[in-house]
């Protein structure tokens, strides 16, 4: 489980400060950056999504404050991916792009269910 953390956040260093948008970073529909952008609905979508049952589980207390925050992060770093390709791309996403912030966003998925249903308990 901490690898693929690691491996969430290794690709939210590996965008260059430059690339990423900073008017909406922390915003789930990505605001009028994404307003006209194929490929970028399903993404925004899971996001949001996955924020929604972070904030779910920590309000429960499925999940503690830093494991929100944490998970919270690994969300924001695909974000921030996605608005890297988005400008490396002419402003879309290449079938490829979505398939890969789609797998990360997978990823951080199964770490939510993983931290807030731990196995034996």
């Amino acid at each position: 489980m901490k690898r693929v953390v690691l491996a969430v956040m290794a690709i939210g260093l590996l965008v260059p400060a430059g690339w990423v948008r900073a008017e909406n970073p922390g915003n789930p529909t990505g605001g009028t950056f994404a307003a006209n952008h194929p490929r970028r609905a399903e993404v925004n979508k899971r996001v949001k999504n996955q924020r929604k049952r972070i904030n779910k589980d920590v309000k429960s207390g499925k999940l503690t404050a830093a494991q929100g925050q944490q998970l919270k992060a690994n969300d924001a770093a695909i974000k921030q991916q996605e608005h890297a390709d988005v400008k490396a791309n002419g402003g879309s996403l290449t079938q490829g792009q979505q398939k890969q912030l789609n797998q990360e966003e997978n990823a951080n998925s199964k770490l939510i269910h993983d931290e807030a249903h731990p196995v034996g308990q």
